[in-house]
């Protein structure tokens, strides 16, 4: 068992002096020490003369399109509230107009109803007026049918009666008789 040991403790010898990863070689650090700092030296020198130039150019592009097209909403908003604004005073002009409109008409309407209701009041107080004329007649003709009648009927009723009748004293006493 000695032995085995023996040679498992040369193992070990033998795989730290075998190669194994050369980052983790003690021997080699000062040589990837200067390679690290030329390759970082080389990196920057890259991105601080090619790269970044260009990222800031395209941010900067960007930054300035982002601001100009802020402006030009900015803008189309203010024009939007002006057009909105012209808007609303071109409907408040044209419901002025309109009630304007409006009450005009309904003055022309009136006026011209009471021009009809006037024509046709002195349309019907002639026609009133002709037939209170009719009825008069037909009230006058009236009596006078109906006093010719009584006359006749007094005198028919006096003859009837045994006496003699004067027309002219039949005439009076009828016509009395009318008066009240």
């Amino acid at each position: 068992m000695a032995t085995d040991t023996h040679s498992s403790a040369g193992d070990g010898v033998a795989a730290a002096s075998a190669p194994g990863m050369p980052q983790l070689d003690f021997s080699t650090f000062g040589n990837q020490i200067f390679w690290l700092v030329l390759a970082l030296i080389a990196i920057y020198l890259v991105l601080s003369r090619m790269a970044l130039p260009r990222i800031g150019a395209v941010l900067a592009e960007r930054q300035g399109t982002i601001t100009n097209d802020i402006a030009k909403a900015e803008d189309l908003n203010k024009r939007a509230k002006e057009a909105e604004a012209a808007y609303e005073q071109a409907l408040a002009d044209a419901r002025t107009e309109a009630q304007r409109i409006i009450a005009e008409t309904k003055v022309g309407i009136k006026q011209d109803l009471d021009a009809a209701i006037a024509k046709a009041d002195a349309e019907i107080a002639a026609k009133s007026a002709d037939a209170e004329k009719a009825i008069a007649e037909i009230r006058a003709g009236a009596m006078d049918a109906v006093r010719d009648v009584a006359t006749d009927t007094v005198g028919e009723i006096v003859t009837a009666m045994g006496g003699k009748a004067d027309p002219a004293d039949l005439a009076a006493a009828v016509q009395a008789r009318m008066k009240g």
